[in-house]
Formats: C-alpha cells, sequence, structure tokens
C-alpha cells in the first residue's frame, strides 16, 4: 500500500468504528480490519490470536496477542476510561495495563510483550515494555488518518523505534568504550584487578551522570557536564578530586550533608540504591583529552535520555 492508500484507509476505518464499539462482538473484528484495510496485512486471521487462554488463579483470556511483533492487546467498550481501575472477577482492582500485565507476567518469558496496547474503540493506550513505568503514548481513533504510521510497529517485527534503538545502542556502547580506553591508559597498573575493577565502577557512575544530566534526574540539562566543565577550565587536573566530591555528595541524603557545602555541589539529588557507596575505588588523574571527549562527545553531542533502561544496563556493562 502506498501512503496515500493507508492514509485514505485510515479514515475509512475510522469512520466506519466511530458509532462502535461492544467488546464482545465488535474487537475481532475492530483488529482483524485494522491490521488489514490500514496496515496492510493480506491474512490478519493468522498474524492476530483472540481469546488466548492464560493461567492466573483461575483460567483468563487475552484479548488480542500478536506474538510476531510481541504485542499484547487489551480491549475494552466504548466509552470506558482506560486508566481508571475495574473490579475483576477475584475481587481486585486494576486498570486496563495492570490487568494486562498480570496476563503477560503469566506468559512464558520468551512469549512477553514488548508493547502493550489498551483500547476502547475511540482511543488507543500504548506501553512501550523497555519503559514500564513511562506514560503511554495515545492516539485517537478520529485522528488515525494523520497518525496511521504510528501503529506500524504493530506489524514491523522491527519498527522504525526499534531500529532507532539499535542505532543509539551502538553509539552509547562505542562512547562508554572510548571512555574506558583513554581512562584505563591513565591508571599506574592498568592490568591488576583492582584497578580494573575501579576502571568498571568509575565507568558506570560516568554514564550514570551523563543519563542523569539528559533525562531530568540530576534536575537540569548540563548539570553534571557544566560542574565538569567549569573545575577543568580552571584547571583540568583538578577534575579527578571534583569527581571524588561528587559521588561523595551523590550518596549522601540532603539533611546528612554539610551545611557549609559549596552551592555547585550541594545542587546535585541524593542518588538511592547504592550505585555510589563510598567504596574505595582507584580514580586516576583526567588528561584533557579525557575531559573533552566526556563534556563534547559523551555529554554535548549526545541525548542518553534516548536509551531505555534495558539499552542502558547494556552500556553501563560495556566494559
Amino acid at each position: 500500500m502506498t501512503e496515500a492508500e493507508r492514509k485514505k484507509a485510515a479514515k475509512v476505518f475510522s469512520e466506519y468504528w466511530k458509532d462502535r464499539g461492544d467488546e464482545k462482538s465488535d474487537s475481532q473484528s475492530f483488529w482483524l480490519a485494522l491490521i488489514r484495510d490500514v496496515l496492510g496485512v493480506a491474512e490478519p486471521e493468522k498474524f492476530i490470536l483472540f481469546e488466548e487462554r492464560v493461567k492466573l488463579d483461575h483460567t483468563s483470556f487475552i484479548d488480542g496477542h500478536i506474538p510476531s511483533t510481541h504485542v499484547l492487546i487489551e480491549q475494552k467498550k466504548k466509552g470506558l476510561n482506560l486508566r481508571s481501575p475495574i473490579r475483576q472477577s477475584d475481587g481486585t482492582l486494576l486498570n486496563p495495563f495492570q490487568q494486562a500485565q498480570r496476563y503477560s507476567a503469566a506468559l512464558p518469558y520468551s512469549q512477553r510483550p514488548r508493547w502493550i496496547i489498551t483500547c476502547n474503540f475511540e482511543e488507543f493506550l500504548i506501553y512501550d515494555m523497555e519503559k514500564p513505568t513511562g506514560e503511554p503514548e495515545s492516539i485517537k481513533l478520529c485522528d488515525l488518518a494523520k497518525e496511521y504510521y504510528r501503529l506500524q510497529f504493530l506489524v514491523e517485527e522491527k519498527s522504525e523505534l526499534v531500529k532507532h534503538e539499535e542505532k543509539v545502542s551502538i553509539q552509547a556502547g562505542a562512547l562508554v568504550g572510548k571512555l574506558y580506553d583513554a581512562l584505563l591508559a591513565q591508571y599506574v597498573d592498568p592490568e591488576s584487578k583492582a584497578s580494573l575493577h575501579s576502571l568498571n565502577i568509575l565507568c558506570v557512575r560516568l554514564v550514570f551522570c551523563l543519563y542523569a544530566e539528559d533525562a531530568g534526574i540530576f534536575g537540569g540539562h548540563l548539570k553534571f557536564h557544566n560542574y565538569i566543565k567549569k573545575v577543568a577550565d580552571n584547571d583540568v587536573d583538578d577534575v579527578r578530586e571534583a569527581l571524588i566530591k561528587l559521588f561523595k555528595v551523590l550518596d549522601q541524603p540532603i539533611k546528612e550533608r554539610s551545611q557549609y557545602l559549596k552551592a555547585d555541589l550541594a545542587a546535585f539529588p541524593y542518588v538511592n540504591g547504592g550505585l555510589f557507596a563510598d567504596e574505595n575505588i582507584e580514580i586516576p588523574n583526567f588528561t584533557r583529552e579525557i575531559v573533552d571527549l566526556l563534556l563534547h562527545k559523551a555529554s554535548e553531542d549526545f541525548d542518553w535520555s534516548q536509551i531505555s533502561p534495558t539499552i542502558l544496563e547494556r552500556c553501563l556493562s560495556q566494559p
């Protein structure tokens, strides 16, 4: 199908379904028509599974499951609020996404979805399970003629988003590798187990700081970058000590910090979880080349907020 044909088909689909929406009688027809007429799958009945049995404390059924693209669908009737909890047969209160998550957890690991969609015939809420605590993307049926392409991941095993994530992953891994190699050369005994252990921890902490300043965890874009730049502009030899001080502060709850802590350090939040726990790691001196790599290539020229949690873990383990 051409883009013009898809757009026209999406408009026809939206018009046809705008006044329909019975959960029991319309759900399968709705999804079969969407996959066939708008997304171009010739035999959608061979592509999507309906009412797949899943065993919880009782037997339940998944409304829609597309194994090849790792999509799970929880369909509700027209007019139902997709964000509100619904009482289940076992008495629990779950919204449609939480209900779908429970189904997902009961599937074999290899069959668990990358995407969960909740739908009420008027709106699609799309949850990316690489970011399970993130907000869902919303597509309204009335906007489908101009936004149909956002549902392409339903039928493409490797969507544009996944391709982008793979590209970002490669770039992030390359940056971590360059930092690792440059820092390794500064250790007095780069082949010792203690030095390699320290370097791994140092790289993990640096990558977290780069991610935190882009993802808003530090409360300001380029906050880590600006802290290091200010020190390096004065004397690059002071960067090592500046990092030691920063790591210590990041491991301190606000109420336990000195009242006389300098403002640039006091502005950083407490990072719970032990990443910056007071471990006596060896940190080498930073050269001008390493600082430039950190500030320009790894900070200014790369957006770490694009990294999903799964990819971030991969980057952190890169060395």
